[in-house]
């Protein structure tokens, strides 16, 4: 396995350090071995192998707009039309990917460690389409595919919807047109309301369901490990959950393709004995890495057939 340049500072004076990736993965799955509960908080990088781009990186414009502009309650309130048509093309992208052998791999965990729970802010399904354990994955910001109803006086909510499209106002949303509400998703129960994507819009709190289940696995007892994989350690509130593994002195391995402290935390570099080791990074597409590093639990992941 080649090695990667682990610092480059050209004014430092110090000869630059190199990590050996073969050692570096040796160490990692001796951790693993070890570790009895297990926690993944997982992001938008773990699905872009599958095709789809990161909410706030290339595929951040729609139609011109910025993608953070439309998911708030504020945007569907005065334009509903704009913001349906923006839902329908994501839930359109997500039914037309397929979950990748990351996906698949923390759903065989989830199977073969029944103390292991995967902390999603992905909304695109992928994890559920990869059969990952229902009970052992909690949706941090909704679902594409859930909808509930918008009016005060409704409660009625629904899971994992995949018709496509909703309404056939909405089959074509690149086309531009303007969407009467009529011709909208209304709620099957009060008939009267719109209906909204489940997914947690900006200036909305986390699902408190989810929050109360994710402070249970804590409650559980301490957290051994917590693979932080396609997404930033550091952005709240989902970084908060690092910072509790961390301060129960658990361990910590990050797989993305962006890794901002790479060259400034000295508990990634190898060296220290497996044993004193807190932290491992691996750098690249976690399609690739995250297979490789669960292997000695999991064994090998093949894709399905229909995802190949």
């Amino acid at each position: 396995m080649p090695s990667v340049l682990s610092r480059s500072d050209a004014a430092d004076p110090d000869p630059p350090r190199f990590i050996d990736m073969a050692a570096d993965l040796a160490s990692f799955h001796s951790c693993l071995r070890s570790s009895s509960r297990i926690l993944a908080l997982v992001g938008a990088g773990l699905s872009a192998s599958s095709g789809l781009p990161t909410f706030r990186g290339a595929g951040g414009l729609w139609r011109n707009h910025d993608a953070m502009d439309l998911a708030t309650p504020d945007a569907f309130a005065s334009d509903p039309s704009l913001v349906w048509q923006f839902y329908s093309a994501r839930r359109a992208a997500a039914l037309q990917a397929r979950p990748n052998k990351a996906h698949y791999a923390l759903a065989e965990l989830a199977r073969c460690n029944s103390q292991f729970l995967t902390l999603t802010q992905n909304v695109d399904g992928l994890s559920v389409r990869a059969n990952h354990p229902l009970d052992q994955l909690l949706h941090l910001h909704g679902s594409l595919f859930d909808l509930k109803c918008t009016s005060f006086y409704c409660d009625h909510s629904e899971s994992n919807n995949t018709t496509h499209p909703l309404t056939p106002a909405l089959a074509n949303p690149e086309s531009h047109a303007y969407i009467p509400s009529a011709d909208l998703p209304h709620c099957p129960q009060c008939r009267t309301g719109l209906l909204r994507p489940g997914v947690v819009w900006f200036g909305e709190p986390l699902p408190y369901d989810v929050i109360r289940a994710a402070d249970a696995f804590f409650d559980q007892g301490k957290v051994d490990l917590i693979l932080v994989i396609g997404t930033s350690g550091s952005v709240y509130p989902a970084a908060s959950y690092v910072d509790r593994v961390r301060a129960q002195n658990g361990k910590v391995a990050i797989f993305n393709i962006d890794v901002d402290d790479l060259d400034s935390d000295e508990e990634s570099l190898v060296g220290l004995p497996d044993s004193e080791r807190m932290k491992w990074v691996f750098k690249g597409d976690a399609a690739e890495w995250v297979p490789k590093a669960l292997e000695p639990i999991i064994g090998k992941i093949d894709l399905p057939e229909e995802s190949s």
